[in-house]
Formats: C-alpha cells, structure tokens, sequence
C-alpha cells in the first residue's frame, strides 16, 4: 500500500510519521507519546499502525550475514530442537570449524547463567569455540570424556581447564585416556577419586556441549584412537555416530560395544541433561549428525549449511527422537 492509498491526509500523515519516528526510532512508549501529543494512547496505537500501512514504516528482521535464517528454523521445526543455528559454510573445513566455533560461542554465552553446571566434550569444532569464548557468567565445568590421543591444545582436559578460567569457576577435568584395551582397566579408573569426582558431577549438569563424530565416513577421533580392523567392525555392526564415545546406529540407539571400555558420560545420564548442544557440520557428517538427533537426547544444534540441507526430510512431520 502505499502512501496515496492509505488515504491519510497531509496532516495526519505527518503526525503519524513524527509518532512513529518516535516510537521506533527514539524508544519512547505509547504511554508517553500519548501525552506528549495530547491524545489517547489507543489513538497513539491506530496512528502507528496506519504508518506501517502507509508505508511510512518498514521493519526489516535482519540477522548476520553467516547465519541462514531460513534454514536455522526449518531444521529446528524438522526436528523439534529448542535452537538450530545454520552457518553458511566456509569454503574449506578450516573455515567452517571457526565459524561453527565462533557462533557455538556465542551461543553459549547467551544461554549459560551465574551458577550453571556445564559438561564439555571434545573435539577440533569444541576447541575453535573454546578459543572463540570471550565471557561467561561464573559456572562449573565438567569433563564429559576422557582424553583422546592427539594434540595437548585439542585435548578435553586443555578445553575445560580453559572454560573453567574464563568462567572463574571451578573444573572438574578427567586425568584418564578415553578408550582403553579392556573392562577391567575401565572399571580401575572409574575409581580414582579424580575421575570418581567429575563423573558424579554428571547428575548436577545443566548444559552440556558436545561433539558428534561419524563412523562412515570415518570422522571421528574416537574411531581414529582404536585399531582400523576394530573401526571396520564396529561399522559393520551399523555403527554411524558416536557422541561423547558412545556409539549410535542409524537409528540413534546406542551400541554397546565400547561402552565397558570407555571413560565418559553415557547416553542415559546425556538424556537428563535439560540441554544438550550439539556442535558438528559438513555434508560428509550429516547422516551421523541426523542418527545424533534420533536419538533424542541433542537438544540444541549448531551446524552448516551443507548438513542442514542434507539432514532436512521431505515430510513436514517432525523426525523420531525429536523434542517436539
């Protein structure tokens, strides 16, 4: 509609312009319009909206320009999530993993409050956010797994003594390897006070961030820890994801191969966890993102996109294992 069409005459089109640059652009409340202008704030009210529909007002919503709108509420519909967030990916994996790692950030600084208990994994995309983190309200850190082989900045305990020092509060890291040769060197572990004492901090989590690792095609740092005849089995055995190193089939059920074997939070204690974000993204990794998200315990996803597109069904109906 436009102006001519609004039927507004010359002066009323002026009032209503000076209210509504009032209002929108100074702040200001229909209250207080309403009585620096001498008439009725319901007045106030009819007069704003005939300026949007004069065209005298345009509301643009904008967000970043590395966040796909569009795709961000699709993916959270199809799936039931509290929060998708879609990056437009960079064109290297270098790229895509800080600017996942950037807005996982800031994600996570918007959501967490003084006081929260937060688990954090550990993985490439983790250490990009954790390097991407400039404030957080003072909370507790918790390790959610054991420590992968692999370089010391990357490692779980490095990117919870780091959190931990920016949230000037206390962390709770795991001085043990993640996967180990048998049960009985597990359950010797597990009972070491150190270790004893973060994982019973896992029934107090309020949040916590993790990675998501796929078996085939084999991203995954766990997979990259065992023997490639193991690897082999296990995909074999319908293993696709592994989430804090425990294993998912297509479906998102877990597999328990590992799990006797493995030094960190397990599927039950993640399901009550009142949220879980997921970190992860590549067209490569979206179907073990989408058996992450069948299993109904990711709450919050962070990803590209390239995986969004290729995680979103064709139905409108929301997938299993959805928060819907």
């Amino acid at each position: 509609m436009t102006v001519r069409d609004a039927g507004l005459r010359p002066a009323e089109l002026l009032r209503a312009a000076a209210i509504a640059r009032r209002h929108y652009l100074d702040g200001v409340s229909k209250v207080d319009i309403a009585e620096e202008f001498g008439i009725s704030r319901f007045k106030v009210a009819r007069l704003l909206d005939e300026a949007r529909a004069a065209g005298l007002v345009r509301i643009d919503i904008a967000v970043p320009a590395e966040i796909d709108a569009d795709l961000s509420e699709r993916l959270r519909g199809a799936y039931g999530l509290r929060e998708a967030i879609v990056v437009a990916a960079d064109s290297t994996e270098d790229g895509m993993r800080r600017q996942l790692g950037r807005l996982a950030a800031g994600y996570l600084a918007e959501v967490t409050e003084e006081g929260d208990v937060v688990g954090l994994a550990c993985s490439r995309t983790l250490h990009a956010m954790t390097l991407a983190l400039t404030e957080l309200p003072q909370i507790t850190v918790v390790q959610l797994t054991g420590v992968h082989p692999g370089g010391v900045e990357e490692n779980s305990v490095e990117l919870v003594r780091r959190v931990a020092s920016l949230a000037s509060g206390p962390a709770y890291p795991i001085y043990a390897p993640l996967v180990v040769s048998d049960a009985s060197t597990a359950r010797a572990l597990r009972e070491q006070p150190q270790v004893a004492q973060a994982v019973k901090r896992y029934r107090d989590l309020t949040r916590a961030v993790v990675a998501i690792g796929s078996w085939d095609p084999a991203m995954s740092l766990v997979r990259d820890s065992l023997p490639a005849s193991e690897g082999e089995r296990l995909r074999r055995r319908g293993v696709r994801a592994e989430v804090c190193a425990r294993l998912l089939d297509d479906a998102g059920n877990p597999v328990s191969d590992l799990a006797d074997r493995v030094i960190a939070i397990s599927v039950e204690q993640l399901r009550q966890v009142p949220e879980v974000i997921a970190v992860a993204g590549g067209a490569q990794k979206s179907e073990a993102i989408r058996a992450a998200l069948r299993g109904g315990f990711i709450t919050s996803l962070v990803t590209d996109a390239s995986a969004a597109q290729a995680l979103l069904p064709e139905t409108s109906e929301p997938e299993k294992g959805s928060h819907a």
